[in-house]
């Protein structure tokens, strides 16, 4: 649970998309929040956490690189303190191989295979931060099957 009312608002619609598959009511909530919070020129963690987050409900592959590019430019921004002032329980260097992970597919998805794995390398190497909880599984079990995939990709 975090302290942080805005991190909590975009809970409720990470809630909606991932566990009630209302992924249209999440993209109406995120907006939102988008706009409450100043959009880009918001707090630079609430901008990746919601950005990041907004990725998930685009149906529109470019839409989603450009939500999943501002989650990354954001998080160049945000502290390790700002962060734990959240409640939090992760770094900031463990938010980027999840970002980097939603990159690799959005240009995989988009066929420009070259950034997509250089974007797989910077996961692969920014993974460490992460422990060997649910989220870590779930963020390594997704580099290897996108890895495979660029495998088998020309």
């Amino acid at each position: 649970m975090t302290a942080d009312p805005t991190m909590a608002r975009i809970g409720e619609a990470v809630e909606l998309n991932h566990h009630r598959g209302q992924p249209g009511a999440a993209r109406e909530l995120f907006a939102q929040i988008w706009e409450d919070i100043g959009g880009e020129q918001g707090d630079p963690l609430h901008v990746c956490v919601l950005a990041h987050s907004m990725a998930d409900v685009q149906d529109d592959v470019q839409q989603e690189l450009m939500w999943d590019l501002r989650a990354l430019a954001a998080a160049d921004l945000i502290t390790d303190e700002r962060v734990a002032q959240t409640g939090l329980p992760i770094s900031v260097a463990g938010l980027y191989p999840s970002l980097h992970l939603n990159l690799t597919d959005c240009y995989r998805k988009l066929g420009d295979l070259d950034r997509a794995r250089e974007h797989l390398e910077k996961a692969r190497a920014t993974i460490g931060a992460l422990g060997d909880d649910e989220y870590g599984q779930l963020i390594k079990g997704g580099l290897e099957r996108l890895a495979e995939q660029l495998s088998d990709a020309p």
